[in-house]
């Protein structure tokens, strides 16, 4: 009986034309106006960063690094998504109408609902780019410096987006796949199609799976650096200019593994409700489950850019110094009596 009243009250909001008395298209604005000027900063600091880098071309080793070629695209990507997707429900709420009633044959709710899924997937997709290009970096040096270039990064956005819209895509082949949900201004994946819904959040789980594999072992190369370093210090003081530069290179890596990591983090929230509401038993399902799915997964494109603008360069040094601060202090007096004990061996 409650599955029957579930499944009639879904048909009805699914086929509504006008929106509910009372319903305010504040949340929308303010999330669409979040959105657009958390992306349009966090470019506007990229653009900053690159035009500084393209100014000490000239000297070596300033050239752009394509983990931030990388960011750039993410932060595209996440804007563009945001521009395409909540300016049709804030027209929703402007004519008082559910996305079903803007178009003949459902056009709106079709396009809402597959960008929805596209803009979703591509950002994760991004990431898992983002998190393979540091586990090339660090743990294969050679084969990154000899084959990844920085212009094989521009390939990134476009061999995403056709994954991405070849994926997408599978529901347009088949009749009916997208539903319109309560209160008419959200389409998404129809909860009839189980298998497309279950495969969708099964290539997000695996994704979000891939990326922290991929961070967890820039993490073990990092803590392997670091004890390298270490043993060095004991050396002749020969080559300090060359251990100065490992050390700026590991902080580098710190910092973008740190951002990395919050920008996984957040994604794995805002997809989990999602892939967990796919694999539950349809009996046991609720709409008002899959709808606040729906919004945590669309509040990731709002949270992206904000951490990249948060996360500058002093900010990543302040979390990179109490993150390690403890453990450095440990290694600098470890290293300082194992230095002293040698040089009273050598006496």
């Amino acid at each position: 009986m409650g599955n029957t009243s579930s499944d009639s009250r879904l048909e009805n909001c699914d086929a509504e034309q006008w929106l509910p008395s009372g319903e305010s298209p504040a949340i929308s604005a303010v999330m669409f106006s979040a959105g657009v000027l958390g992306n349009l900063i966090a470019l506007a600091l990229l653009a900053h960063r690159w035009r500084g880098d393209s100014g000490r071309s000239a000297g070596p080793g300033s050239s752009i690094s394509l983990f931030h070629v990388l960011v750039t695209e993410l932060v595209f990507t996440d804007l563009l998504g945001t521009c395409l997707i909540s300016p049709v429900v804030l027209a929703s709420y402007a004519r008082n109408q559910t996305l079903v009633a803007l178009a003949p044959q459902r056009r709106v709710c079709t396009y809402f609902a597959f960008s929805m899924t596209f803009f979703s997937l591509a950002t994760m997709l991004m990431l898992f780019a983002m998190a393979l290009e540091r586990y090339l970096a660090i743990g294969h040096p050679y084969f990154y410096q000899s084959r990844i270039k920085r212009r094989g990064g521009l390939a990134v956005l476009p061999i995403v987006y056709t994954a991405s819209l070849l994926f997408c895509s599978l529901p347009l082949l088949g009749h009916r796949q997208y539903a319109q949900y309560c209160p008419g201004t959200w389409c998404f994946i129809w909860l009839e199609q189980t298998t497309y819904l279950r495969l969708y959040a099964t290539l997000l789980l695996l994704l979000i799976i891939a990326v922290l594999v991929c961070n967890f072992s820039v993490i073990l190369n990092l803590i392997r650096m670091h004890r390298r370093g270490k043993r060095s210090r004991c050396g002749p003081s020969l080559g300090g200019s060359r251990r100065r530069g490992e050390r700026v290179s590991m902080a580098e890596e710190t910092d973008h593994l740190i951002l990395l990591a919050i920008m996984t983090i957040t994604f794995a929230i805002c997809s989990l409700p999602l892939t967990i509401f796919a694999y539950m038993n349809e009996t046991s399902r609720k709409e008002k489950w899959y709808l606040q799915a729906l919004r945590f997964l669309s509040i990731n494109s709002i949270i992206d850019p904000w951490v990249f603008a948060i996360l500058r360069p002093p900010v990543l040094r302040l979390m990179r110094s109490v993150l390690c601060c403890r453990v450095s202090l440990r290694a600098q007096d470890a290293t300082q009596t194992s230095c002293s004990a040698q040089l009273n061996v050598g006496k």
